[in-house]
């Protein structure tokens, strides 16, 4: 999986990127996170990248043409499928995630100021994603975010498949709750199902606290999960009757 970053603050993506377990897959190759500075494609000697918005109106707006270049230059020649950071895209999910691991190669776009001219997006890019309905001061954050979404689930990044196959999200479902040590905290004690060494019991519970996390903080969530066998439709039914 390669990702390549338009960005106007490379060191900021190097800084967090090339940490804990994304920045060890980069080391063993088994991913690429790289940003590329847009001014390096600027065409003046000042490496000027923006410039006041047509209209008039408060804030600067990014340049076509260095994007355009800057696009050019990481494309080298093929198509690569091309996503912008935008307050004004579709919300990611754990499921546009999978989806994306699929593209083998990835350009995000970070816009900064006021956004980017128009016309570079009709021109360049393929979707606008947002991570959420509030807006930072610049597309890089959101780029890290989506590209640790991706990579996370890269053959051998983590351990195994159920380390993210477990998590909230992938089943459309919130995660159990997680204990380790000591058994006892403050007065505080780790259920004893998982303390007994019982496998099914355990995975049984863990399908139960993830549904009952689900039904009580995401319902949204919940009304669209669906029973996955018969031992769903139980537990279901012992939540219900649980809880009236």
């Amino acid at each position: 999986m390669k990702i390549d970053i338009m960005t106007l603050f490379p060191e900021i993506i190097d800084s967090v990127m090339k940490q804990s377990i994304i920045g060890r897959a980069q080391t063993k190759g088994l991913i690429e996170i790289k940003p590329t500075n847009i001014r390096d494609f600027a065409l003046d000697k000042h490496h000027k990248a923006d410039d006041s918005p047509y209209g008039g109106g408060r804030g600067m707006v990014m340049l076509p043409e260095p994007l355009y270049l800057c696009h050019e230059h990481l494309c080298a020649g093929e198509k690569v499928h091309t996503i912008m950071m935008s307050a004004q895209g579709t919300q990611f999910t754990q499921q546009k995630a999978r989806e994306l691991l699929d593209k083998k190669h990835i350009i995000i776009v970070c816009g900064h100021y006021e956004g980017i001219d128009q016309r570079f997006i009709d021109t360049c890019v393929d979707e606008e994603i947002s991570i959420g309905d509030f807006v930072l001061t610049g597309g890089e954050i959101p780029a890290m975010a989506v590209a640790d979404a991706i990579c996370r689930m890269v053959p051998n990044v983590l351990p195994d498949e159920t380390a993210f196959q477990d998590e909230s999200h992938w089943n459309g479902l919130l995660e159990y709750p997680q204990y380790t040590h000591p058994a006892i905290w403050r007065g505080q004690t780790v259920p004893d199902v998982l303390l007994s060494g019982h496998h099914a019991n355990i995975a049984r519970w863990r399908r139960k606290m993830s549904l009952i996390r689900t039904k009580k903080d995401r319902p949204d969530l919940f009304a669209k999960f669906k029973p996955e066998n018969k031992q769903d439709r139980k537990i279901l039914l012992e939540i219900e009757q649980e809880l009236n």
